[in-house]
């Protein structure tokens, strides 16, 4: 009890302390009891030293759930062989990783509603940091599963509470638009440095090295999170436990059986009992958040024009975006004879043009707003998916794969600031936590459906197995995804509506819809 209380006081020094000007009286479901900090436009114009510290760290809290999917990647081959994993056991180190990721967001979400989100971020990074660490002092498969099981896990807490805030220090308007827009960039640059990093510490000092670089970073995050964060005590209502436990373990049955289903095809026992389970649980879910008095999500939040549109563009985002960088891969080193580093290398300049167009999409989201720029990023990722039709068997990058890897890159960068801020449009601030957590969960059942999907379809149209026929159904399933989101972005244009302005919203105030 004293440990406790000892490590909420260091992350939380006022916790149960009265705050002069602020009172949990009036709204206790919307109103989140912060520290008084100095909002953006009370400091003049422009960003504060401080405000840019705050800002960095937030970004690199994202920044370590990013980068740590790409980094790991290079070092796969090295962790097999070391470890005598084959690759069916070898893939566990990424879809453990996403499983446990994608399954606790909302419970994630939720706790950072409830408690301090300085305090939810801070036990998020240091189970990251132990999930890192833990391979390099004890290096067995076993270990290394089920360490990057627990910084999925860490992950699920702090990417949520990073979100949220990020909008309680930055208020709506133009610099939070800015904020948003850096914010985004960081995250999408550190998944192309990542795979250059791991290729990079692998090649020098071995697959431990990657892991121990990870441990590093999230120490240093730890480190800025009590003086450079404001503290806050969450609504202080109960967690849902019954409903927490129903989703994230549906959650985790459902990605779990739409991984295998892809490993092992849908006929598989294994596949058929994981996807009963998970639809037994979800609609328990669903039957119990109905009647819980204090649900786990408020279905209220999709009341909100802006957060279901961003809901649909997340999971649309993440198909088109996964679809891709699985096939493209396949294309580069099965028909152009590129190594892993060099089809690795081959998509960076996609992250680089991400981070710059999102900075881009924060200054146009102040001035045509939120339902312009999703959709004109949304229509601008299909092109580039389109122009991966393009791509002959002796094809060459500049002519054939970099105009779709950088149309596609302008695209994202622009959607995803977008759908990110509107992803927190309308919905109280004390349920910033679990609204951005629903709509990453959005995305990741996107992605984790769509490959499945696309690789079902991929496996049904495949003939011979000569080259020319496995390139006829890369191009299929580069018209199916392009078809998909652009009939997604119209979809996601008339969620929106015409009726609200959104290019300065006031994130806390209700949208009705």
């Amino acid at each position: 009890m004293c440990r406790t209380r000892g490590l909420r006081g260091w992350l939380n020094p006022r916790i149960g302390k009265r705050r002069s000007g602020l009172s949990r009286s009036h709204d206790p479901r919307s109103v989140l009891v912060t520290k008084q900090v100095p909002r953006v436009e009370e400091l003049g114009a422009g960003f504060t030293p401080r405000l840019w510290w705050t800002l960095i760290l937030l970004a690199a809290a994202v920044a370590l759930d990013v980068g740590s999917v790409a980094v790991v990647n290079p070092a796969l081959p090295d962790i097999g062989r070391d470890l005598r994993m084959d690759d069916a056991l070898l893939q566990w180190t990424m879809t453990g990783y996403g499983i446990t990721f994608a399954g606790c967001l909302l419970f994630g979400g939720r706790l950072a509603d409830v408690f301090s989100r300085r305090l939810v971020l801070a036990a998020g990074i240091g189970v990251f940091a132990v999930g890192a660490l833990a391979p390099v002092v004890v290096p067995t498969a076993e270990v290394l599963i089920a360490a990057r099981a627990a910084q999925g896990m860490g992950a699920a807490l702090s990417v949520p509470a990073a979100m949220a805030l990020l909008f309680q220090v930055f208020p709506p308007g133009r610099l939070r638009n800015r904020a948003l827009g850096i914010y985004t960039a960081v995250g999408a640059a550190s998944f192309g440095v990542g795979l250059v990093l791991g290729g990079v510490l692998t090649s020098a000092f071995g697959w431990h090295a990657v892991f121990a670089f990870s441990a590093v970073m999230s120490v240093l995050v730890l480190l800025g999170i009590r003086p450079l964060l404001p503290s806050s005590v969450g609504d202080r209502r109960p967690v849902d436990l019954p409903g927490a436990a129903m989703v994230t373990a549906g959650l985790l049955a459902g990605i779990f059986a739409v991984t295998r289903a892809g490993e092992v095809g849908l006929s598989d026992t294994g596949t058929i009992v994981s996807a009963l389970l998970a639809l037994l649980l979800l609609a328990g879910f669903v039957a119990w958040e109905r009647r819980a008095p204090e649900p786990l999500f408020s279905v209220g939040i999709l009341r909100s024009r802006p957060v279901r549109a961003a809901t649909l563009a997340g999971a649309l985002f993440f198909f088109a975006l996964n679809g891709v960088l699985f096939f493209a891969p396949l294309y580069m080193q099965g028909m152009l004879g590129y190594t892993p580093l060099q089809s690795g290398l081959a998509v960076l300049p996609m992250s680089l043009l991400v981070a710059v167009f999102s900075n881009v999409a924060g200054r146009l989201l102040s001035r045509f707003g939120q339902r312009r720029v999703l959709v004109a990023g949304l229509v601008l990722l299909a092109a580039g998916v389109a122009l991966w039709l393009r791509t002959p068997l002796d094809g060459d990058y500049l002519t054939h794969i970099l105009p779709g890897v950088a149309v596609m890159a302008i695209g994202q960068g622009l959607a995803y600031t977008a759908l990110t801020a509107a992803s927190l449009t309308g919905v109280p601030g004390a349920r910033h936590g679990v609204a951005g957590a629903f709509n990453i969960t959005a995305q990741q059942v996107g992605s984790s459906v769509g490959i499945a999907a696309l690789v079902a379809f991929a496996s049904a149209l495949s003939g011979s197995g000569e080259q020319a026929d496995r390139l006829s159904t890369y191009h299929a399933v580069y018209l199916v995804i392009s078809c998909v989101v652009i009939v997604g972005a119209l979809v996601t244009a008339a969620l929106f509506g015409r009726r609200a302005d959104d290019r300065a919203p006031e994130v806390g105030t209700p949208v009705t819809g």
